[in-house]
């Protein structure tokens, strides 16, 4: 359930948990209990860049191989393209 804010006419911005089809009912103040109307905000995004895991050191670690892979063999290559069944 999403977090919104109400403001009471009295005591200022609230916030209550409430589900979608509640989001725009107005709500009880928690502090007088007079209805209170939705506050719409701009959403909590974080915007947090790969720069910042460095610093925290979260940097990924270069995995290097031994060896190259093998080549896939098909049994039957006759066709040209070996992606394809036999039907």
């Amino acid at each position: 359930m999403p977090l919104y804010e109400f403001k009471c006419e009295l005591c200022g911005v609230f916030e209550e948990w409430r589900s979608l089809a509640q989001s725009s009912d107005p709500a009880f103040c928690p502090t007088c209990q007079m209805l209170g109307k939705r506050v719409i905000t701009a959403p909590a995004i974080s915007l947090s860049s790969s720069l910042s895991l460095r610093k925290q050191g979260l940097e990924p670690e270069v995995v290097k191989r031994d060896r190259e892979p093998k080549p896939q063999t098909f049994q039957n290559q006759s066709c040209g393209r070996p992606w394809m069944l036999n039907h």
